[in-house]
């Protein structure tokens, strides 16, 4: 997997300051994106176990309160197996720090049994993660008013709730 970019103490991406993780790689190509050169899967750097070490030890300080993975899309099939190793490692270090992600497929269709993004790693990888933004980003639904999603058809899930009980709660 690559990766365009990673922020140190961002404050747009989810609650409290966070590192943030944005990953090459989207198949959506959502007309008005902020990046479409991360739609490309070999743009940027390849994410090394260097990177997760960085990422990892950015973390640490207590004001850090958790990890956001953008994009590019983190749930396209190659960027969950990539990423589940490197999740696995982050909760062990850090139980108490947040996950958030953001994806253009929709939780309940895409990435389900079935869905066309699910993989044998993705219902681990979404155990790991605390907020899910899903669905794709629309143009004419954009409003610079909304809170953590770009457009108003995206919605902030409480992924923890999704995967004990399979209900989507949307928590903003």
């Amino acid at each position: 997997m690559n990766y365009s970019a990673i922020k140190y103490c961002d404050i747009a991406n989810g609650t409290g300051v966070r590192t943030v993780l944005f990953v090459s790689g989207c198949r959506n190509c959502c007309k008005g994106c902020f990046q479409p050169q991360t739609w490309d899967f070999s743009y940027g750097k390849p994410f090394t176990k260097e990177t997760q070490e960085e990422l990892i030890a950015s973390l640490e300080p207590s004001y850090i309160q958790g990890l956001t993975l953008l994009g590019g899309d983190p749930m396209e099939p190659e960027n969950q197996a990539a990423l589940l190793p490197f999740l696995r490692r982050l909760k062990t270090k850090y139980p108490q720090k947040d996950i958030w992600a953001y994806t253009g497929y929709l939780l309940d269709r895409d990435l389900i049994l079935g869905g066309k993004c699910y993989t044998i790693d993705t219902n681990e990888l979404l155990s790991f993660i605390d907020v899910l933004v899903d669905g794709p980003y629309l143009e004419q639904e954009s409003s610079l008013m909304l809170k953590f999603k770009g457009s108003a058809n995206q919605r902030v899930i409480d992924c923890r709730h999704f995967m004990e009980n399979g209900e989507i709660r949307v928590c903003m």
